[in-house]
């Protein structure tokens, strides 16, 4: 079942877990994002605010783990529930680049 899920968004590193590593010897870090801006809608702007919280696997784990917590970000990933049998969104991050603020 093909489809598109893909996400990128500019945020700030808002908290950041410990670097941990699963049964399989991946490295994965839990984090949350937190997302300010201005956006385009029914013909008027609309000033959004919202947190996101994630989790990367792998090697991007171990980069995110060299960023500060305050550090601004553009992340890219894909969408999942946060567990197999949950109903909550999680970002899954598959790359990351510094920015200068947002």
């Amino acid at each position: 079942m093909p489809g598109l899920n893909r996400l990128i968004l500019d945020a700030t590193l808002a908290e950041r877990g410990d670097l941990r590593y699963t049964p399989a010897g991946i490295p994965a870090l839990d984090f949350t994002l937190h997302h300010e801006s201005v956006q385009g809608e029914a013909e008027g702007q609309r000033q959004v605010a919202c947190e996101l919280r994630g989790v990367a696997l792998g090697d991007i784990a171990l980069e995110l783990d060299r960023h500060r917590t305050g550090a601004t970000l553009r992340c890219e990933g894909f969408l999942a529930r946060r567990y197999r049998t949950g109903q909550t969104v999680t970002l899954h991050l598959i790359r990351i680049q510094e920015t200068k603020g947002h």
